[in-house]
């Protein structure tokens, strides 16, 4: 199995972000609320990487929803650290569940500054009811061969 090295999991999508001042809080470093929303805009930058961009989503009347997260926050980033966001598809139920997992590493010395699993449900857009996914997420959202066998490997968050 090949790693990307210093990264938890094998072939990571990966979004990078430059922290700015509106994102540092009181304590001069990212406040936690903000790598919820690194973590949401990497997965729907990965989504429609893997063919699912927000207008196809819109145009199939489905969505998902955040059912449970669980984020470890292990250190701070600073203003100007530039962070690395990968994200991976885990295996799951594929009928109307998915999850990804996320790892969070400043650039410079690829120190990990945090780890999330988060649990998504396929909704119906117009109704926000529960649905089981249509042909394309079955497609899309298919993790990949090396990352399922890896992810059984590493402890849970």
């Amino acid at each position: 199995m090949t790693m990307t090295p210093d990264f938890d999991l094998p072939t990571p999508f990966i979004g990078l972000r430059e922290v700015v001042a509106s994102e540092i809080d009181e304590y001069n470093h990212v406040n936690n609320a903000v790598y919820v929303q690194w973590l949401d805009r990497a997965a729907w930058e990965h989504s429609a990487v893997l063919g699912l961009p927000v207008a196809r989503c819109v145009e199939l009347d489905r969505g998902m929803a955040v059912v449970r997260s669980i984020i470890g926050y292990l250190r701070p980033a600073l203003l100007g650290d530039v962070v690395e966001i990968a994200t991976w598809l885990l295996p799951g139920n594929g009928r109307l569940r998915v999850a990804r997992r996320f790892q969070v590493r400043r650039q410079s010395d690829g120190v990990t500054l945090a780890r999330a699993e988060i649990e998504y449900a396929c909704i119906e857009l117009s109704s926000g009811r529960p649905m089981r996914w249509p042909a394309e997420f079955h497609t899309c959202y298919a993790p990949l061969a090396p990352v399922v066998a890896a992810h059984a490997e590493l402890a849970p968050l």
